[in-house]
């Protein structure tokens, strides 16, 4: 088992006898991001009007090449950035006609970066949303395919869904309409769970960030772009004209024919630099995303052992997916979850709720023991009571 605490020894030791679980939400960030951050900082005292030109240099390109790297994507050139994934999702949107509604396929299950703003574009009528329930698991591509079937603009699912820990086949996405622009989130999935999209490249667009499993904070998202999808948003910024301006006609704004064509303006680049080093670090200690996933699925392994058959964790209720189809979190279906979440958290137990789902996040910088001292933590009195809310 790995055991790398060390490695994250700031983050934490800035409050001892606490236990952070909600590696799904907010990561840890490990000690390297620390100096790459005042790098940043640095790189702009010493640059200033010259940083712009090294951060969408050296930096970007190493960026790109991590991301590709770690995806098996042909080209770096594909990959843009921005601070958030949202930004993302408003140039997708606005690469349709606007003189009709749009028609979109998605779940039921979408993270509000998406269903948000979907949903608020739906009360205008500017797009028709089809929504397939998530739940049952075992039935959910089939019946996603099913509904594809009727012909979409765009087509959005998550690789692993935020609120279940559910992984798809996202693979089969492929069996879409081939008229239809697919985007995958992979938020839930980049750096949690091996992803080979060789075969998809020049069909979907995955969009995710380091916020999560790549371990370095906010402002480092990202989107795989397909070549000849989506040429010329409408929604752009001054960055989409760097570049091979291929798509550039007379009259027109121009647009870079890469990734860059999905840009858009000025930015916090110091996320940029502590993804990178974390990239280093990772490689570094030959520590893939399959050996982080074999890691999460055996604290994931060793916490439910100790807590089957207790209260609240009866195998009929739990509603978990399959060992094969789930990120590296686990998720709990119980009416008082925010009340065992505010419980947990006056035992310095960090975890987080969605709705009436209870998550537990294991990343790289658990042991065992740790695992154990959550499963103690939730039942404080060594039997079978489940930690009640109080009368």
């Amino acid at each position: 088992m790995l055991d790398l605490r060390s490695h994250f020894s700031r983050f934490l030791n800035a409050e001892p006898g606490r236990l952070h679980f909600a590696a799904h939400s907010h990561h840890p960030w490990p000690d390297v991001t620390r100096d790459a951050h005042l790098r940043a900082w640095d790189d702009a005292a010493s640059l200033i009007d010259g940083k712009w030109e090294y951060i969408l240099g050296p930096v970007l390109q190493e960026f790109r090449t991590h991301v590709a790297r770690q995806l098996n994507l042909p080209d770096p050139k594909t990959i843009a950035v921005a601070p958030n994934t949202h930004e993302f999702v408003k140039r997708i949107l606005s690469c349709f006609p606007a003189q009709r509604s749009v028609r979109v396929l998605t779940t039921d299950s979408e993270f509000h970066s998406f269903s948000r703003q979907i949903a608020r574009l739906e009360e205008e009528g500017l797009v028709m949303v089809t929504r397939v329930p998530v739940e049952p698991f075992a039935s959910f591509e089939d019946r996603f395919l099913s509904a594809a079937q009727a012909g979409h603009d765009l087509v959005f699912a998550s690789q692993v869904f935020f609120n279940s820990g559910f992984a798809m086949d996202i693979e089969r996405l492929t069996e879409t309409s081939a008229d239809a622009m697919i985007v995958i989130d992979g938020y839930h999935g980049f750096m949690a769970r091996p992803t080979d999209l060789n075969a998809l490249s020049d069909r979907v667009f995955y969009l995710a960030g380091g916020y999560k499993y790549a371990m370095s904070g906010e402002g480092a998202c990202f989107m795989h772009c397909p070549p000849d999808w989506g040429p010329r948003p409408r929604d752009t910024g001054w960055y989409a004209a760097f570049g091979d301006l291929s798509n550039t006609q007379k009259d027109q704004v121009g647009y870079s024919g890469d990734g860059w064509r999905f840009m858009g303006s000025t930015f916090d680049p110091s996320g940029l630099y502590r993804f990178n080093a974390v990239m280093r670090w990772l490689a570094e200690k030959e520590i893939a995303v399959e050996a982080i996933h074999d890691h999460a699925r055996s604290l994931q392994r060793h916490f439910l052992q100790l807590v089957a058959g207790r209260s609240g964790f009866e195998p009929e209720t739990t509603k978990l997916p399959p060992e094969a189809l789930r990120g590296n979190f686990l998720s709990f279906e119980r009416p008082d979850a925010r009340e065992i979440h505010q419980l947990l958290t006056e035992q310095q137990v960090v975890t987080d709720t969605r709705g009436n789902r209870l998550r537990f996040g294991f990343g790289i910088y658990h042991t065992l023991e740790e695992a154990a001292e959550l499963a103690r933590r939730l039942y404080p009195s060594g039997g079978r009571a489940f930690l009640s809310p109080r009368e």
